[in-house]
């Protein structure tokens, strides 16, 4: 059995990431370095290592002088995002659909659950377990390449993505988009999954466009 070994500046990683996730870190915010590494109990260095990938991650922006500051969310940052998206992920989940076996249904379907799990607790971590749901339909269908091109989509989408679900409502649209989409891809029917996965990023994208321009 693989031990994962988190290091500080992974640990910090994640801290300052669900920060900013969850709103706790505003958008425009400046990153307080002396204040988050006596927190967090870590040094400069490995914090300084965690902000340079949360920046790499479209989560922060640096400037001269200035240090860190959370990146605003905007309306053409999402369409660029989602439209890439759309362009690869449709694809890859109903190619997904065709080659998945036993285990990639399994881990499917665990992955929903974590997701809804995640969804009916106040604090519960819906990016990341959304995040995990959309990959493994796409993982048994696509080569390393196309696997790590949407993984980073998702990963900048993320902040969207939670963006999108505070209405009340939505959340309860986006689990039923998933089972739908999860019952498709379980039957290996590709072209239903090609246009529901279609059909669920385009509409958080047509969601979101409103949503920023407001």
């Amino acid at each position: 059995m693989s031990i994962v070994v988190r290091t500080l500046s992974d640990q910090a990683y994640e801290v300052v990431r669900r920060r900013i996730l969850t709103g706790a870190m505003a958008p425009g915010a400046p990153v307080r370095q002396d204040t988050i590494a006596i927190e967090l109990g870590v040094s400069k260095i490995p914090l300084r290592e965690a902000l340079s990938r949360l920046e790499q991650d479209g989560l922060l922006s640096s400037y001269p002088n200035r240090g860190y500051v959370v990146r605003h969310l905007s309306a053409e940052e999402a369409t660029e995002v989602f439209a890439l998206r759309l362009k690869l992920e449709p694809d890859a989940a109903a190619a997904g659909a065709l080659k998945a076996g036993p285990e990639h249904h399994a881990a499917a379907e665990a992955a929903l659950q974590a997701l809804e799990s995640a969804t009916a607790e106040p604090d519960g971590d819906i990016v990341t377990m959304n995040h995990a749901f959309h990959m493994a339909l796409i993982r048994p269908g696509v080569g390393l390449v196309t696997y790590q091109l949407i993984d980073r989509l998702h990963v900048m989408a993320e902040r969207y993505v939670r963006a999108h679900l505070q209405p009340y409502g939505r959340d309860a649209r986006a689990m039923k988009e998933h089972r739908d989409l999860l019952s498709s891809w379980v039957a290996a029917d590709a072209p239903r999954v090609t246009r529901l996965s279609a059909e669920h990023i385009q509409s958080t994208l047509d969601d979101l466009r409103q949503q920023l321009a407001a």
